[in-house]
C-alpha cells in the first residue's frame, strides 16, 4: 500500500502557516476575500488578491511593509513561502485528518489566533481546510481562503506565530503514520477486558525505605565545570543495585524526574540526578539576557564526560570513610536515564557514535519545518570532527525517554549501543516527534531493547509536575490546547515508574521477579482511556516498512 509522502510532509508547513491566516467563518456559500491582520493596537486589511499576487513575486504586500520591521527575517520567510505552497492532497485524506482527535485538538489551537474563538470558528477551520483541498492545484494558503465562507478574516498575528511555531513536519509524519499503524496497535485481548494473567505485585508503589537527599556542588577542574547533583539514598542502599544516573532535557533542571528518583530510591537504589551546566535552565535563562550563548556545540561532547565525571567522584565518596554514601555505591555497574536531550546523551554514554556528516549537510537547510529537538541537534554541525566515541563502559543499562536521535547519531551511530536499552516514545509530542526520533532509531539498536509508547502523551507528561507548571494550557501540542502536565499525566507517571524500576531490577538477582513487567500484557494492563500504552522488543516487518515509507525525505 503505497502513500503519496511528497503531500504528506509539507502538511506541517501548511498547518503552521495556516496559523498565520486564522479566519473564522459562517456557510459554505461565503468565500473569504478580505484578510484583516491585527498587531497589537495596530490593524491593517490586506486582500485576496494581494495575497495571490505575494506568492508570485515573493514579496510581502505593499499594506505589510510598514509592519515588516516588527517581523524577524524568518517570520517573513515563513509568510511568503506559506502563501506559495500547494499540498497534492486528495480530499478524503484531509477530511480523515482533520477528523482525528490530534486533528480536532489542534484545530482548537489555531483558534486561539482568531478573533472568532467559539466552537463554530473551529468547525469552519475545518471545513475551509476541506473544501479548499478540492482546488485543482490542491491545497493551499489561498485554496483555503477561497474556500472559507466568511468575507472577513481577522488574526492576532504575534498568536498565530506562537501556534505556528509548535507545529513541525516531523509532528505530522507522526500523526499520519500513527493513523496508518492504528490497526496494529490494537491490543489482541478485546477492548475494556485486561490479559488473563496476573501480577505478583504493583511497581508502581513506593518501595519501604526512607528516603534521604544529599546536595553536592562538584567541580570538574579540568573542564571548568561545575555540576551540582542531588543524590536519592536510604539506608537499604547496597553495592547489590547499580547506581542510576539522571540526565536533563536542554534548557531544563536536575529535578525534573524528582518523583521517579525518590521512587527508585524507595527500593534502595542510589540515584544521582546531576545538571549539565552548559545546557540547563540557568544557562538559557543567561542566554535570554544576552549574557551567553543558547548552547555551545561542544556541550554534546561535556554532557556524557559530566556523567563519567560524576561516577568518579561518587567512587571517591564510596571509599571515604564515615561518609554517609561509603560502600553503598556500585559505580562500575551503574544505569543512565535521561529525558529529551539527556536521552540522547543517554544514548551516548550507552555507546552510541556521534555521526556529524549527514547532520550538516541537513542542517544548512532551512529550518523552519524543524522540530525544536532538531533544531537543537543542528547546533553539533559546528563540532569540527565528524564522529566521536563517548562511552563510558560503567554504564551497563539505559532508558532513553522522548530521546534526539535523528540527525546527532547519524545512519549508524545507534547500530554501536552496546547494552540493554529501553527507549520511550510519546505520540503527541512535537519537541521531539515519536516516528522520527525514536522509533524510526529504535530498530537500529542492538538487542537487547524495549520500545515503550505513550499513545496521547506529549513531551513533558512523564516530568515532575513542579517542572511543568507553568506549561498548563499553552498550545504546544494538541492534546487539552497544550502540554499533558500535573494531574493530567498522573498515569503517564506511574506506569513509567513501574517500567524504570522493572528495567533497573534487571541488573540484580531479582530480575525474573520483575520481568514481567517489561511486557505488552503488562502495558495493556496499564493502560487507561487517556494513556493506552504499548510495549515491543521489535518492530514488525510490516510496521518497519510504514516506519521507512513515513520518514524517507
Amino acid at each position: 500500500m503505497k502513500r503519496s509522502w511528497g503531500s504528506l510532509k509539507t502538511i506541517a508547513g501548511f498547518f503552521g502557516a495556516i496559523a498565520l491566516t486564522q479566519f473564522g467563518a459562517n456557510t459554505p456559500a461565503i468565500a473569504a476575500d478580505t484578510v484583516v491582520v491585527r498587531l497589537g493596537l495596530f490593524t491593517e486589511t490586506i486582500s485576496l488578491a494581494e495575497l495571490q499576487k505575494a506568492a508570485k513575486t515573493g514579496e510581502l504586500p505593499g499594506s505589510l511593509q510598514p509592519y515588516a520591521k516588527g517581523l524577524s527575517e524568518q517570520q517573513s520567510r515563513f509568510l511568503l513561502g506559506a502563501l506559495g505552497m500547494n499540498i497534492r492532497m486528495d480530499v478524503v485524506t484531509v477530511n480523515k485528518l482533520v477528523n482525528t482527535q490530534i486533528g480536532t485538538t489542534i484545530l482548537s489551537d489555531f483558534a486561539t489566533a482568531l478573533a472568532r474563538k467559539d466552537k463554530a470558528g473551529v468547525q469552519a477551520l475545518r471545513a475551509g481546510l476541506v473544501l479548499g483541498s478540492t482546488a485543482p492545484q490542491g491545497l493551499s494558503i489561498l485554496s483555503f481562503i477561497a474556500a472559507y465562507p466568511s468575507k472577513r478574516l481577522e488574526i492576532d498575528l504575534p498568536q498565530a506565530f506562537i501556534v505556528a511555531g509548535s507545529l513541525n513536519t516531523a509532528f505530522w509524519r507522526t500523526q499520519q503514520f500513527m493513523l496508518a499503524i492504528a490497526p496494529q496497535l490494537d491490543p489482541k485481548t478485546p477492548q475494556g477486558r485486561t490479559p488473563q494473567i496476573s501480577f505478583p505485585f504493583d511497581p508502581s508503589q513506593p518501595g519501604i525505605a526512607q528516603v534521604k537527599i544529599l546536595n553536592l556542588s562538584l567541580n570538574d577542574q579540568k573542564r571548568d565545570r561545575k555540576i551540582p547533583v542531588d543524590v536519592y539514598w536510604s539506608t537499604a542502599a547496597t553495592t547489590n543495585k547499580p547506581v542510576i544516573v539522571f540526565s536533563h532535557g536542554f534548557s531544563s533542571v536536575r529535578t525534573d524526574l524528582h518523583y521517579l528518583a525518590e521512587h527508585l530510591a524507595s527500593y534502595g537504589y542510589v540515584v544521582a540526578a546531576l545538571e549539565h551546566p552548559g545546557s540547563n535552565q540557568t544557562n538559557t535563562n543567561s542566554a535570554l539576557q544576552g549574557k551567553t550563548s543558547v548552547m555551545k556545540p561542544q556541550e554534546f561532547l561535556d554532557r556524557p564526560q559530566d556523567i563519567s565525571f560524576v561516577l568518579d567522584e561518587l567512587e571517591k565518596l564510596n571509599q571515604t570513610a564515615n561518609y554517609p554514601l561509603q560502600g553503598k555505591l556500585a559505580t562500575n555497574n551503574a544505569m543512565i536515564i535521561g529525558h529529551s536531550f539527556g536521552g540522547g546523551t543517554a544514548l551516548e554514554i550507552a555507546g552510541a557514535e556521534l555521526q556529524l556528516e549527514r547532520l550538516k549537510q541537513r542542517c544548512k537547510k532551512n529550518l523552519t519545518t524543524f522540530s525544536e529537538g532538531e533544531v537543537m541537534q543542528c547546533i553539533a554541525q559546528k563540532l569540527p570532527e565528524n564522529t566521536y566515541q563517548l562511552r563510558d563502559t560503567r554504564i551497563k543499562q539505559a532508558i532513553a525517554l522522548n530521546p534526539t536521535t535523528s540527525l546527532i547519531f547519524g545512519e549508524t551511530g545507534l547500530t554501536k549501543v552496546q547494552i540493554p536499552t529501553l527507549v520511550l516514545a510519546s505520540s503527541a509530542d512535537k519537541t521531539t516527534p515519536a516516528l522520527t526520533e525514536q522509533i524510526a532509531g529504535f530498530d537500529k539498536i542492538p538487542s537487547p531493547k524495549w520500545l515503550v509508547g505513550i499513545v496521547g502523551g506529549t513531551h513533558l507528561s512523564l516530568k515532575d509536575p513542579s517542572t511543568t507548571l507553568d506549561q498548563i494550557g499553552k498550545p504546544n501540542t494538541p492534546i487539552s490546547g497544550g502540554e499533558v502536565v500535573d494531574e493530567q499525566a498522573t498515569d503517564v507517571r506511574k506506569y513509567v515508574k513501574a517500567i524504570a524500576l522493572s528495567f533497573a531490577f534487571q541488573m540484580t538477582p531479582e530480575a525474573k521477579n520483575y520481568a514481567i513487567f517489561l511486557t505488552s500484557d503488562y502495558a495493556q494492563f496499564a493502560s487507561t482511556a487517556a494513556f493506552p500504552f504499548r510495549l515491543i522488543t521489535q518492530i514488525p516487518p510490516d510496521a518497519m516498512a510504514l516506519v521507512k515509507e513515513f520518514v524517507e525525505e
